[in-house]
């Protein structure tokens, strides 16, 4: 079934997740229209690829347009051709960024299917949506609202304060002109009177505006406190998350609107303190307030603005190899990565201003004996992206060398092994507007350095190590001391990176293996707190390899060979020997099931059941069939290919129900290999994995006894007869 016809079947709730996905950025309509099509293209690779995202782009054009020159519906096929245009003007030059958007899209909705799976999500992502509340943004669209309303109001105050000063001016300076010729009349005394009016009034206005500016500056500076600041740290905070495979990051365009009205808000009532400033030259008076009340309110506007714009100069995309974009915040030296810094108040004034410096390893903290440098241009301008919301970024591709040591030494090695030293990209860049100069700096999340992508396991398990546990955006010196992280955290984790290459994470049932394997008896307890050298440095008990080693390979195994398998969900997976007999035993012969290898690094095995006459049950399991193996053989052709071979008998499949009862070609039949064409001019051939099972009878034999005989011709040609093909491998059966 199609990802999008499981996302489809989903309940109301997360089908409103779904819905919040699309936008004008890549519009509903085309998801359906183009379903099979889209999800059987690369999107992942096309966003780090201009070429491979430019035909992408060219193709879905020309399927776009085929589906809508077959539509029935006139309206339809108005809205398609609508859309078709506004791809065309967003994406023609930056196809690219089509593909991100596709490829975020997808990946989310893999992940909300993975969530349906799970009976109750885990806390980080309970957290997460309780965060990103439709109420609570609502609340800050109407709190912004009505400040950039009283603003304008004031706005027209201090318009309405001009015209009656300019008045009151004219009638001063002509009555001053009266007084020289007739300083008694009775016209002198009502312009007197009149005047003294005006100056009332105007009295009152400009306390009225201070009063008004004043409840003003107290709602922004409450609004920044309690709403807007805290947004931020949550959009930071489930960047974080979203980093090491957690749910989509949205959320940067609404902060963004609301940290520019927020500072348009401030800037305009900075411009009305300047515009009372100049009428207070024109026309003062005792007990003016003005000149009392507007020193100290303009030092607390731009304090405000000092902290807003600080706080908007944020990294939108962290560091990131195009080679390997599920797993950002790892660096190989010598490989390009790319990464974007926005900032979020958006003012004309300083587009095109503002020139952003990088910066590696500006804060190196001690323990780290390895030191990089970036050899290219290190400075950029900041540009306003006219495919998006116009907001003004500005994306960096730089790569890191190693800094070379005197005599070749680096002297003394640090105390923490490469994946565990963590690093920083910072940038800085200076804001000038109306008198304000304002120094930016924003840093990068810590970053691993390998040099090697034998590291990069390691590395992948620092990233999400450090995420799942702190927020600290700066704290380098983290493994110095790593904290323990609950089983009920690291789990929810450990399902994520399922469900960011697969259409599912791990349900309850994998969860629990998996945690038998890293926890035994403590896998009841969520709260049950593990360490950072039991998951990733500590070698699993009798084996060669740590937990995190023996999980990252089964990930890759799974990436590049049993993806179609897993995803329909006949991968059993983390179960162990006596478990798998457990729920073997009593099952009709001929049941299998399918396992990762537990002796084995990205291995995979499959053990089925047979009873003999007298009632005794029999297990057989095959060595595991690992990345080499699977290479030559798709693991659902294995399936249905396998051969046993038993005391020279006729070969057969033992393998005749995946557990718990569903027939095999039933299960696997649409992963099938399709047959070779018919009008081959060659005889086909296909491998077959084949095992032998011996009789254990004589086998302590003397090791002089002559061997088998070979086969007779007769022998021969019943074997010939029944493969007709080659054989791929001969093993034994494999008991872990």
């Amino acid at each position: 079934m199609s990802q999008w016809k499981q996302i489809q079947q989903l309940e109301i709730v997360l089908l409103e997740h779904v819905d919040y996905l699309y936008d004008d950025n890549f519009p509903m309509d085309i998801r359906q229209g183009l379903a099979s099509w889209i999800e059987s293209q690369d999107w992942d690779t096309a966003a780090n690829d201009e070429s491979l995202a430019t035909v992408l782009f060219t193709n879905l054009l020309s399927q776009l347009e085929r589906v809508r020159s077959q539509e029935q519906n006139f309206l339809q096929r108005h809205n398609m051709k609508i859309i078709q245009q506004q791809l065309q003007v967003k994406y023609t030059t930056h196809p690219a960024v089509m593909a991100r958007v596709i490829s975020t899209c997808l990946r989310e909705e893999r992940r909300i299917l993975s969530s349906a799976c799970m009976q109750e999500q885990g806390p980080l992502e309970k957290s997460l949506q309780n965060s990103v509340a439709f109420e609570r943004q609502k609340s800050m669209d109407n709190r912004v609202g009505v400040i950039r309303g009283s603003v304008q109001l004031m706005d027209q105050i201090v318009k309405y304060i001009e015209d009656v000063q300019d008045d009151f001016d004219f009638r001063y300076k002509r009555l001053q002109s009266l007084e020289s010729s007739d300083g008694n009349s009775e016209m002198m005394k009502q312009e007197v009177t009149r005047l003294q009016d005006m100056l009332n009034r105007l009295d009152f206005k400009r306390k009225e505006i201070l009063s008004k500016m004043d409840v003003v500056v107290k709602e922004i500076d409450d609004l920044m406190t309690s709403q807007l600041n805290p947004e931020l740290q949550d959009w930071k905070r489930r960047q974080q998350i979203a980093a090491i495979g957690g749910p989509l990051l949205t959320g940067l365009d609404q902060l963004q609107s609301w940290f520019t009205l927020t500072a348009q808000s401030l800037f305009q009532i900075k411009r009305q303190l300047d515009k009372l400033g100049e009428l207070v030259v024109k026309v003062t008076y005792e007990s003016d307030p003005i000149p009392l009340q507007k020193p100290q309110m303009e030092d607390r506007v731009k304090c405000l603005i000092y902290h807003l714009i600080k706080s908007s100069f944020v990294v939108e995309k962290q560091p990131c190899m195009p080679t390997h974009p599920q797993k950002p915040l790892i660096i190989k030296t010598g490989v390009q990565f790319t990464t974007k810094v926005r900032l979020l108040v958006k003012l004309p004034e300083v587009d095109y201003q503002l020139k952003v410096k990088t910066t590696f390893d500006k804060d190196l903290p001690p323990g780290v004996s390895r030191q990089f440098f970036i050899p290219t241009n290190n400075t950029k301008v900041m540009d306003i992206e006219d495919y998006s919301n116009g907001c003004l970024s500005v994306e960096f591709r730089h790569l890191l060398k190693e800094k070379k040591y005197i005599n070749g030494t680096k002297g003394s090695e640090g105390l923490l092994s490469v994946t565990e030293e963590l690093h920083s990209l910072s940038f800085e860049a200076c804001f000038t507007l109306q008198g304000l100069t304002i120094d930016l700096e924003t840093c990068s999340l810590p970053l691993v350095v390998i040099s090697n992508v034998s590291q990069l396991p390691g590395g992948w398990a620092s990233v999400m190590w450090y995420n799942l546990l702190t927020n600290e955006p700066r704290n380098l010196a983290f493994f110095g001391n790593p904290p323990r992280a609950s089983w009920s955290q690291l789990s929810e984790v450990l399902s994520w990176q399922f469900s960011t290459l697969a259409s599912r994470g791990l349900n309850k049932e994998q969860l629990t293996m998996l945690g038998e394997k890293l926890l035994g008896q403590h896998v009841s307890c969520s709260d049950y707190q593990v360490s950072w050298s039991k998951f990733s440095k500590e070698n699993n008990p009798g084996k060669p390899f740590s937990f995190w080693m023996w999980l990252d390979s089964i990930l890759e195994l799974i990436k590049k060979h049993l993806l179609p398998v897993w995803n329909e969900n006949y991968i059993m997976g983390f179960v162990s020997k006596e478990m798998e007999r457990t729920l073997l035993k009593d099952r009709q012969p001929g049941t299998f099931l399918l396992r990762f290898s537990e002796s084995h690094l990205g291995g995979i095995t499959f053990t089925w059941v047979e009873h003999s006459d007298n009632g005794d049950v029999k297990f057989n399991s095959v060595e595991p069939y690992t990345k080499n193996r699977l290479s030559a053989l798709p693991f659902a052709d294995i399936i249905r290919d396998y051969k046993v071979i038993s005391d020279g008998f006729v070969p057969e499949n033992p393998l005749k129900f995946l557990y718990p009862d569903i027939p095999k070609d039933e299960a696997f039949g649409r992963l099938y290999n399709s047959q070779p064409s018919k009008v081959h001019p060659y005889i086909p051939s296909t491998l077959i994995p084949i095992s032998e099972l011996r009789s254990k009878v004589n086998t302590s034999s003397a090791p002089c006894q002559s061997p088998e005989p070979p086969m007779t011709p007769g022998e021969f040609d019943m074997l010939n007869e029944q493969l007709c093909f080659d054989i791929d491998s001969m093993s034994s059966p494999y008991s872990e």
